[in-house]
């Protein structure tokens, strides 16, 4: 379990730096809502791999409330891109 839980760990922090990466360097603004979701999303994962290496299940609320929020802030986005395209 602690070698699967450290691969899981690399490779949410490689995604974590290059989402980083294209939230920085995005040339407008829907490409850096997507980056910012996906790093929620990652932040998430991380967590679901923390509860899932430690046996705690208190972070459980932490992942819905996260899950929550980034597709409320999504939906907001894109609802007032929307509005203002038009």
């Amino acid at each position: 379990m602690t070698v699967a839980a450290v691969i899981a760990a690399v490779f949410l922090a490689a995604a974590a730096l290059l989402t980083a990466y294209r939230i920085l360097a995005g040339p407008n603004t829907l490409d850096r809502v997507v980056g910012i979701d996906s790093l929620i999303a990652i932040a998430a994962s991380g967590l679901a791999v923390w509860a899932a290496f430690s046996g705690d299940t208190d972070v459980i609320p932490a992942i819905v409330a996260l899950a929550l929020v980034g597709f409320l802030g999504s939906a907001a986005v894109s609802r007032f891109r929307v509005r203002d395209d038009s």
